[in-house]
Order: C-alpha cells, then sequence, then structure tokens
C-alpha cells in the first residue's frame, strides 16, 4: 500500500511539474507562430516516417492487424491528415474580415482563431494511433501545448508512441503521459483549458463531469448503436460486400461500424446468404488461420461477446478461442429488440440481422434508439436515399457505403447527443482546438452621436439602423 502511494505522488509530481511547464512555454508565445507550427507537424511526420516499421509491428501484437490494414486505416490517414494541415495553416491562421452592418460604422471587423492553450488528449485502444495523433494534428495547428494519453490497453502501440514523441518534442510543448485508471484520474482532476476524449459513453461523463468542474470546454467522441438500412432495391451482392468490410474492420472494434441491419423482409434470405459469402471470400471458412483477420484487444472483450452470443440465434459463425483473444465473424438472425445483443454497442464481430415491413417502421425503430455515431442506407432509389437523411438523426453517413466517411479531410468527424459532441479533421481539427475571438477595430475620426442620445429621433434612426 505504501509503495502504491508512493507511486501515485511520483506520478502527481510528474504531472504537475509538465502542466507548469507547459503553461511557462505557451506564456513565451512561441505556438502561436505559424512557422512554429508547420515545423511542429513536419516533424511529426518524419518521426511518423522514421518508425513506421515500429508502428506495424505493435499495431500486429496488440489488434492483429496487417500492414495493409494498419496503414490504410491508421498511420495513411495521419499522413494525409498531416499534409493537408501543413498546406492549409497559413489560411486557416489568418484573421477573417467580417462585413458589417451600418450600425458599425465606420469600423473593420475580425474573426482571430487563437490556440485555447493547454490541451489533453485521451484516446482509445481500438484505432491507437489515428486516434492519439489525429487530433494531435489539430491541436499543434491551433497552437496549444499538448499532454497525451493513450490506452493502456493497446500497450505495445502506446509504447511506440511515447518513445516517438519524447524523441523529437519536448514535455513542454508536447508530452505523453501512459498509465490506467489512477493516471487518467490524476489527468482529469487537474485544470486544462480543452479536453479531448474518444472513447465509451460511460467515460465519457466521467470526463464531462470533471470538466464541468472547471468549466472546461470538451470534445467527445463516443459510439452508440449505428444502424445499416438494407431497402429491397438495394444492390444486395455489392450491398453485402461493403457491409462486410465496414463491419469486421479491425474485428468489428470500430465506433462506426454497422452495429446491426434491418433488410426488407423479402430480401433477408438473399442478404445472410451474401453476408456469408463474402465472409468465406474474404476470410475462408476458417477464419483463424487467416492471418489478414485481427484480434480481439483482450481476453476481457473476448469474453463478453461470448456471452452476447450464448442464447442467440446464430446463421453463420460464432467461433472463439478466449486465449487467442478470437472470435469469428458471426451473423445473427431472428433477433428479438430486446435481446442482450441489441441494448448496447457491440464492439466486436458480430453483426445482427432484424427485418422490417415498411421503411417508415425501420426508421421508427431506429429513431426510438439514442442518436447514434453514424447511419448507413443501402437503396438505389434517389428519393428514399434523401428521405433517409432527412428521417433520421446520427453523427455521419454514408448512402450505398460503410465506414467512408471518416476518410475525407473536408468533412467534419463527430457525434451528437448521446455519441459524442463536436467534430475534427482538416479544417474542422484546427477550428475545435482555437477559440473563435470576434474584434472589432473602430475609427477614431467620427464618432455618430446618436447612440448616446435619448429623444424620439434618435431612437427613429436606430431603429432604422438595426433594420439594415
Amino acid at each position: 500500500m505504501k509503495n502504491e502511494i508512493q507511486e501515485m505522488k511520483q506520478v502527481l509530481g510528474n504531472i504537475n511539474e509538465i502542466i507548469n511547464a507547459q503553461k511557462l512555454f505557451f506564456k513565451r508565445g512561441k505556438t502561436q507562430e505559424v512557422k512554429f507550427r508547420v515545423s511542429a507537424l513536419k516533424i511529426l511526420r518524419n518521426t511518423i516516417l522514421q518508425n513506421e516499421d515500429k508502428l506495424y509491428e505493435a499495431l500486429w501484437n496488440d489488434l492483429h492487424k496487417t500492414k495493409i490494414e494498419s496503414f490504410s486505416t491508421e498511420i495513411g490517414l495521419v499522413l494525409k491528415e498531416i499534409d493537408y494541415t501543413i498546406k492549409n495553416l497559413k489560411k486557416w491562421t489568418k484573421p477573417k474580415r467580417i462585413s458589417n452592418s451600418l450600425i458599425h460604422f465606420k469600423s473593420k471587423s475580425y474573426i482571430y482563431s487563437q490556440p485555447y492553450g493547454r490541451v489533453l488528449i485521451i484516446a482509445p485502444w481500438n484505432y491507437p494511433f489515428l486516434l492519439l495523433i489525429n487530433p494531435l494534428i489539430g491541436a499543434i495547428a491551433g497552437g496549444n501545448c499538448i499532454i497525451l494519453k493513450p490506452s493502456p490497453y493497446s500497450a505495445n502501440t502506446a509504447k511506440v508512441m511515447n518513445e516517438m514523441i519524447n524523441s523529437v518534442f519536448k514535455p513542454n510543448f508536447i508530452a505523453v503521459l501512459l498509465g490506467g485508471r489512477e493516471m487518467n484520474s490524476a489527468l482529469l482532476n487537474e485544470k486544462f483549458d480543452y479536453i479531448f476524449f474518444t472513447g465509451s459513453k460511460y467515460l465519457g461523463k466521467i470526463v464531462m463531469k470533471s470538466a464541468a468542474d472547471n468549466l472546461t470546454p470538451v470534445t467527445l467522441e463516443l459510439g452508440g448503436k449505428s444502424p445499416c438500412i438494407v431497402d429491397k432495391d438495394a444492390n444486395i451482392p455489392l450491398s453485402a460486400k461493403r457491409i462486410i468490410w465496414g463491419k469486421f474492420l479491425n474485428a468489428g472494434q470500430t465506433c462506426i461500424a454497422p452495429d446491426y441491419i434491418l433488410v426488407a423482409k423479402e430480401k433477408e434470405t438473399e442478404l445472410l446468404s451474401e453476408l456469408k459469402r463474402h465472409i468465406i471470400i474474404r476470410w475462408g471458412d476458417n477464419p483463424i488461420i487467416n492471418d489478414e483477420y485481427p484480434r480481439i484487444i483482450n481476453n476481457q472483450n473476448c469474453e463478453k461477446l461470448v456471452g452476447l452470443t450464448k442464447n442467440a440465434n446464430i446463421y453463420y459463425g460464432g467461433d472463439y478461442n478466449v486465449e487467442k483473444r478470437y472470435f469469428s465473424p458471426t451473423i445473427l438472425q431472428k433477433v428479438k429488440n430486446d435481446d442482450s445483443v441489441m441494448r448496447e454497442e457491440i464492439f466486436g464481430p458480430i453483426l445482427p440481422v432484424l427485418t422490417y415491413d415498411d421503411l417508415d417502421d425501420a426508421y421508427e425503430f431506429i429513431n426510438k434508439r439514442p442518436k447514434p455515431l453514424a447511419f448507413y442506407f443501402f437503396s438505389k432509389n434517389r428519393r428514399k436515399q434523401k428521405q433517409a437523411i432527412k428521417k433520421t438523426i446520427a453523427g455521419g453517413s454514408c448512402i450505398n457505403d460503410t465506414i467512408m466517411h471518416i476518410a475525407s479531410n473536408k468533412l467534419p468527424f463527430g457525434g451528437v447527443g448521446e455519441s459524442g459532441m463536436g467534430n475534427y479533421h482538416g479544417k474542422y481539427s484546427f477550428d475545435t482546438f482555437t477559440h473563435k475571438r470576434s474584434v472589432i477595430y473602430k475609427a477614431l475620426w467620427i464618432d455618430i452621436p446618436i447612440r448616446y442620445n435619448k429623444d424620439k429621433f434618435s431612437f427613429w434612426i436606430i431603429k432604422k439602423l438595426f433594420k439594415r
């Protein structure tokens, strides 16, 4: 017990030392220089490239990700984000001139994007590199000092990122702090100027409560049960192919993976057959021997998935090996609304399939639940496609595809309601990590007296001016 207390005191001392160092460094104004920010992003890019092989190995050890999956879903997206940010940062940081109305005669109005100051970024384990470094890019671009907290569950990737960042940045600018719940609690007890959190809804509530004590603004990237509708006029073979890719990417451990399918009743049999066919095409009859199929992050999560399928009607799959952190691609049919698999986000390679008679019934089923992080709709009908967007609310969506909206630098990514708040990617990351400061420059050579007067004529003039 004494050792634990001593260790915690040491951790708290280290946190306080880093926070104080970042306070002093931010006050120097160095991070507000655009050249400094661009240089930091270039340094980050170079160190990623230098450590690329180490990252591949770490992601393989943590999640059994192949090189192609690690690059296409993590490293490649980060490099693309850095390049896009470097290219546009000078334009983003320029004060934006805003037109004035007559009531502001004679003046000029601007919006300045200013850094918050000291930022805390807490990342999850499922995409441990992408979801730590992508927000870091926005925080650097915004001119902040940053503390990074990777997940302890993806320990190998966390270790590599810690070594990477420490090798090129001083902790008074960017620091990585490793540890579990105790470290999270210690960090959340500190006052930051902004907190960016990606993870579960349960932990998101803890983060928000802690932030509220200090009135700290937050971005919460959470999750939820992202629905997927397959209409009767969809291209079933292609729809199944794209759903399988999106659902079983990273063994279903993706916050925007299709969590369940609602399929038109008359197309259920065809869809189930095509889903099974595309699983076999991709990973064979026995995915455990296929090196391209990822693993569950730990035994505990694997056992949770076993529990979700215990009394389920398994159409295909359902095999597992807890010791090897393996759970096969699994499709469930005849799923009921109150089944355990429908009560919470699955976050694994289990795909429940439900049916509907009428599209409005499908929308009602979705809208009775908390707003999801993603919504997917498959149909050839343009009118139905537009209707699907109007009749549902979600963080983001794809029509006739899954997942791909996250890959665009020009689209905001974020949740709504219980699936999160705030967004990022590209310019939206820069906006997230900067405060928009309104500034009016007023002329001295003229001072219209109307606003100082209290007579009826001045009142009449002011009312006219407000209409212009």
